[in-house]
């Protein structure tokens, strides 16, 4: 198999479609569907690779916005599997209008793109493609895999698809993600996220107090039942006050939380009957998981026992731990030095400095950070991580690749997205400055062809140098103990018939008798949120 025959097949397929594919990207940008919902995004990749010849399962793993793509060519040849992206983040939309007012109808707590997921899908569905049109014209025996993962930001679909055999069988995983630098992860991999969403009950409020000790008819002239209401802010304090004694502060982790029901009892003197609030935390192993989810178990008992309620979980993912190959990092740190830094236009340059000129920043020639435009080699971004972590901590925050590094040696390439240069040491810019930049295909367009290029270029790799992806395998089978079911690999943390947890009360854009809105009603005076006080 002619090895760089195929390696100018994949550049060419990618400089013929970069209109096209930048376009594509433009529109999922354009969607900003928050996590669970993303029902148009899904729809464009189902239709699009269906067109390119691909099989796919719409739905995949019982995710109604997830699917698995396969193109096969041949007779054998390796299975070589990339993933995309395309879920944006709630309370963003303001973040993503530069230097101006939300523009009108656009609701000020609706979901904007900030990593952005829309660049993410978009370059590793390029890359696929540019793969396939390298394996057909050399004629090259393999199946290529292209995944759509929704929920990304609550690391949803993934460890669903894992548990329900979908990253069976796979050979190599090439997955990359924006970033202010251009390099390829090394030794220090992400770690661990877990989601649970806490419910409350209150089934048989009437029970709480006798109610012939009160001589008085009338429901409310009667003590109610705390109800479901108060056992949630209960669980939020108590989590609070318990925070500090979960684990050490070293190691990085965190914990977050979310409130998703309501009590449904409009203020009347009535117990809410049910309430919600979802607890996420990260964390660098999954002894440190399981000891913060045990602190949070038993306060939900607790404070379920103080207000007459029954308390049940609902768990939204469990990840596992990065898993590094430097075999991997080697040859995909090879294709990124081939393919070069991305490249910022006058159009993204000027678009920049306008920014800069509205936040008060003297405009700059140059308006982006260094490291966007340069390469970093992975061993001085594996240093700069290392600095500030202790020796025993092996992995960092956390992120749903992971999942893939327990079936196949995986990768990650980082390739840059602008990011506002600022003025002096200790400057910090809006987030909606970092944010603004992902709306803009000058800006966004030059990284996400560069981790389109280098991530196509290591699939034609794996697939025409079975030496290169041995020895990955060899790697993978020697840091997982033993590989896929051997006694140091540890398999997937869901069951294979978990739920999708879909139906929760997720943020999403909804239809009313009042038009359009985001979840929370369109707001009317001001910001939405009544008279200042």
């Amino acid at each position: 198999m002619n090895n760089e025959a195929a390696r100018a097949s994949a550049l060419d397929y990618i400089a013929a479609n970069e209109k096209r594919l930048s376009a594509f990207n433009e529109k999922i940008w354009s969607y900003a569907e928050p996590a669970w919902r993303e029902y148009k995004s899904a729809a464009e990749y189902v239709a699009l690779l269906r067109a390119e010849g691909f099989e796919v399962e719409a739905g995949s793993g019982g995710m109604p916005t997830a699917f698995a793509a396969t193109w096969r060519q041949g007779n054998g040849g390796p299975v070589l599997a990339s993933f995309s992206e395309y879920d944006a983040v709630p309370g963003n939309s303001q973040q993503v209008v530069p230097y101006e007012a939300p523009r009108e109808g656009l609701h000020p707590y609706a979901a904007g793109h900030t990593d952005p997921h829309s660049m993410l899908g978009t370059a590793a569905l390029t890359a696929i493609l540019g793969a396939k049109a390298a394996m057909q014209a050399q004629g090259i025996p393999g199946t290529l895999k292209l995944f759509g993962e929704p929920a990304e930001k609550v690391c949803g679909s993934k460890p669903i698809h894992a548990a329900k055999g979908y990253y069976d069988g796979l050979d190599a995983a090439v997955v990359w993600h924006p970033w202010p630098y251009n390099t390829v992860t090394s030794e220090t991999h992400f770690g661990a996220y877990w989601s649970a969403v806490i419910s409350f009950e209150s089934p048989e409020p009437e029970k709480w107090i006798d109610p012939t000790l009160v001589p008085i008819e009338g429901a409310h002239a009667q003590a109610r039942c705390p109800g479901a209401l108060d056992a949630m802010c209960l669980m939020y304090t108590t989590t609070k006050y318990t925070k500090e004694a979960m684990f050490p502060h070293a190691g990085s982790w965190t914990l977050n939380e979310f409130v998703l029901g309501d009590g449904g009892a409009t203020s009347d003197n009535l117990p809410p009957r049910f309430s919600q609030i979802q607890y996420s935390w990260r964390s660098s192993s999954l002894g440190i998981q399981e000891q913060i989810w045990r602190v949070l178990a038993n306060n939900a008992k607790h404070v379920a026992s103080m207000t007459g309620c029954k308390a049940y979980v609902r768990w939204v993912t469990k990840t596992r731990v990065g898993v590094p190959n430097q075999a991997m990092t080697d040859l995909t740190w090879k294709n990124l030095q081939a393919v070069g830094a991305p490249v910022y236009g006058e159009d993204a340059k000027e678009f920049g400095r306008e920014m800069q000129r509205n936040l008060g920043v003297e405009p700059m020639p140059d308006p982006f950070i260094a490291t966007v435009s340069e390469l970093m080699p992975p061993e001085v971004f594996e240093s700069r991580l290392r600095a500030g972590l202790p020796s025993w901590q092996k992995h960092l925050s956390a992120d749903d690749y992971v999942e893939f590094c327990w079936h196949a040696p995986t990768v990650r390439l980082l390739a840059g997205r602008p990011r506002l240069r600022p003025p002096s040491s200790g400057h910090t810019y809006p987030n909606w400055a970092y944010t603004a930049l992902s709306g803009l295909p000058s800006a966004i367009d030059p990284g996400m062809f560069v981790a389109a290029k280098t991530m196509a270029l290591t699939l034609v790799d794996l697939a025409t140098q079975p030496e290169t992806l041995a020895k990955a395998q060899a790697e993978f089978r020697e840091r997982t103990g033993g590989g896929v079911g051997g006694p140091g690999w540890v398999g997937p943390l869901l069951p294979a018939d978990f739920d999708a947890p879909v139906d929760l009360r997720w943020p999403e854009y909804v239809t009313t008798a009042r038009g359009e809105e985001w979840c929370i009603p369109t707001p009317h005076c001001g910001t939405g949120a009544g008279e200042a006080l």
